[in-house]
């Protein structure tokens, strides 16, 4: 690689504005969802007389934010890859597998050990049933990745334990991921693992192909085409140079995707597209549209959103832990007698702290034990698989991506 051609990847690989501001829309959605599934539990007619598509857009795009997350979790892991080792063929399987426990592992493990001290102590809430097969067989599947194949088969988990499940599709596909790069590693044979996930997912998803509702929003394949799409997404960018028109029309027909995705929900669902699966496909498809868009510019977003962006560069923290701010603030809501005036301040409270605990979790546990582990495997422009030495910028740069 050139001194030009690095300079010129520095640029490209800077941390998105944009990107962060994606997934800070998304964990926003996760976090209205849950609290919004806490007021149904408990009865609280809070919706009553509002539109049912505001309703709908407000508090029950939890799952479309999951999907948002996969898209971009896809493209940062492909991008992340290329960056490292020149391209997705040459992935040092070791390598990869280390940084990815180095990233997901720690907070992970802390998460697991709290929440079977909270089961051993009894505390409502987060008691596994012996339905579900007690806590040995919840720390198993949590660990091998297959919550969401436990939740379909024996019920939910408690809310702490049931997030995971995004985690183990996610987790899988990349367990798989390396070995499919080197193993289609000619010319573009890439791209078929990966549009073979695209084509399935709306059939994983549909309500024709699977009767169980858990599995078909919580399967391996109904959520692997999103990663997919991203992953696909990143080889786009990497291996053309699309035209600011270009660029234009995609930035402004994935807007408009996820406009319609997000606000026109139950139009969509009206239309069949959510029986058949693919209204998922089409928020991952615009969601990639966007990011192809943001990643050729230098946008930088208004001041005015910094707190949205905030809440995006720490969404794998906030995520991990804000079921624990939910229920913490929705047991003072019950014992307040479940005012109607508090639940606009309920909600608030919860995106407040659980941005805030995300971001004091980062700073003070899983960002410094992601590094530790990193240096203590080496880590490097000749180490953790760095096929071309990086200039410092950008070294620097590739540490700001955050996956």
């Amino acid at each position: 690689m050139t001194s030009t051609e690095s300079s010129q990847s520095a640029r490209n690989w800077t941390r998105l504005d944009g990107v962060d501001l994606l997934r800070g829309l998304a964990i926003f959605f996760v976090l209205m969802n849950h609290v919004n599934m806490r007021l149904l539990g408990a009865k609280v007619p809070y919706t009553h007389g509002l539109p049912q598509q505001l309703v709908s857009s407000l508090v029950w795009n939890g799952q479309f934010g999951v999907q948002i997350f996969f898209v971009i979790s896809g493209f940062l892991i492909a991008s992340t890859t290329l960056r490292r080792w020149g391209s997705l063929a040459q992935v040092n399987l070791r390598d990869f597998y280390l940084l990815r426990f180095a990233r997901i592992a720690p907070l992970l493990l802390m998460l697991l050990a709290v929440l079977s001290a909270l089961h051993l102590a009894d505390i409502a809430g987060f008691v596994v049933t012996q339905k579900t097969g007690g806590l040995g067989r919840a720390l198993l599947a949590a660990l091998t990745f297959h919550i969401n194949f436990l939740e379909a088969r024996r019920g939910y988990l408690p809310p702490s334990w049931d997030i995971l499940w995004s985690l183990s599709v996610e987790e899988m596909f990349y367990l798989f991921f390396p070995l499919f790069c080197r193993l289609f590693r000619r010319g573009r044979s890439i791209l078929l693992p990966l549009l073979f996930f695209v084509v399935i997912g709306p059939f994983a998803r549909s309500l024709a192909f699977n009767h169980n509702p858990v599995w078909r929003e919580y399967s391996y394949l109904g959520g692997m085409d999103a990663i997919a799409i991203g992953c696909l997404t990143a080889l786009f960018i990497a291996s053309q140079h699309p035209s600011r028109t270009l660029r234009w029309t995609l930035g402004s027909l994935g807007t408009a995707l996820l406009i319609f995705s997000l606000c026109f929900s139950t139009r969509a669902y009206l239309w069949g597209l959510g029986r058949n699966g693919l209204n998922m496909t089409i928020l991952a498809i615009g969601t990639g549209m966007v990011i192809v868009a943001l990643s050729r510019t230098q946008w930088q977003s208004p001041r005015i959103l910094t707190p949205l962006a905030k809440l995006g560069q720490r969404s794998y923290e906030v995520y991990l832990t804000h079921v624990f701010i939910v229920l913490g603030l929705f047991h003072l809501f019950v014992a307040a007698s479940k005012p109607m005036w508090a639940v606009p301040v309920l909600f608030l409270t919860v995106i407040l702290l659980a941005g805030i605990l995300g971001e004091l979790v980062a700073r003070g546990y899983s960002e410094p034990m992601n590094r530790w582990l990193r240096e203590q495997w080496g880590d490097g422009s000749r180490h953790l698989g760095s096929v071309v030495e990086p200039q410092a910028s950008v070294a620097q740069d590739e540490s700001r991506i955050s996956v």
